[in-house]
């Protein structure tokens, strides 16, 4: 890739690059032993940087809503999101660089054993507010009522102290969630594919979207991608082709 000069400025106009990192998302960020962030947003983040020529800063929030609002009041410059038409209003989005699965989980004994059985009147469905998997529920769910936690990580502890009937979420965490607490299953399929992207605030240009997209192309093609989700232990998640 080669660099325009003038592209600099676009992407980073205070001098450093402002990454926003949602550490709600365990595929995609955590804390290490140091309690800094790391995964693989942050690897992305640190290699666009690096190709920018300018250094780095890290804006960690807890939630995929919060990571919307962040980088549309561009108070960071560059952010990590699920594709969703709604965040589309305020957020330029590459091509996804990884697909996640999200899934829904219930007690043993609930009448739910299907996908098809949760959109029914009654049925309460916990989601983290904002997230990816709760716009597309709030879209697609005519019967079913939508029960929001703060948070993507807060979904299975309000749907375990709430009683409620359905959580939805994120394959992995709702899985390292529920550990240790027998008495529950998630369904056998996916109900959504969840694309993961990188974005720009929507007034950036169309050079710094194109540099940007093509960016994200490279590190898929390079491997890159692929071996940050092994360095970082990673697992059930896909490569976006």
């Amino acid at each position: 890739m080669t660099l325009d000069p003038s592209l600099v400025s676009v992407f980073a106009p205070t001098g450093v690059l402002r990454a926003c990192i949602n550490l709600g998302n365990p595929i995609l960020a955590g804390l290490d032993a140091q309690s800094q962030p790391c995964g693989i947003s942050v690897d992305l983040a640190g290699a666009l940087a690096q190709r920018l020529g300018v250094p780095l800063a890290l804006e960690t929030v807890d939630a995929a809503g919060k990571s919307v609002d962040v980088v549309s009041a561009e108070q960071a410059d560059v952010g990590f999101f699920a594709v969703d038409p709604r965040r589309a209003a305020t957020i330029t989005f590459t091509e996804p660089y990884v697909l996640i699965e999200g899934y829904y989980l219930v007690a043993d004994a609930s009448p739910v054993k299907s996908n098809a059985d949760v959109d029914k009147a009654g049925t309460r469905v916990v989601v983290g507010k904002g997230s990816a998997y709760d716009l597309f529920l709030t879209r697609e769910l005519e019967h079913a009522e939508i029960v929001r936690a703060p948070t993507s990580p807060a979904v299975v502890k309000t749907f375990l102290e709430g009683g409620y009937d359905v959580a939805a979420g994120v394959k992995q965490q709702i899985e390292a969630d529920i550990a240790g607490t027998p008495g529950y299953r998630l369904l056998g399929e996916r109900f959504m594919v969840i694309r993961q992207a990188m974005g720009l605030p929507i007034g950036r240009g169309e050079k710094a979207n194109a540099f940007l997209a093509a960016f994200v192309q490279e590190m898929k093609t390079s491997g890159f991608v692929a071996d940050a989700l092994r360095r970082h232990g990673i697992t059930g998640v896909s490569v976006a082709p």
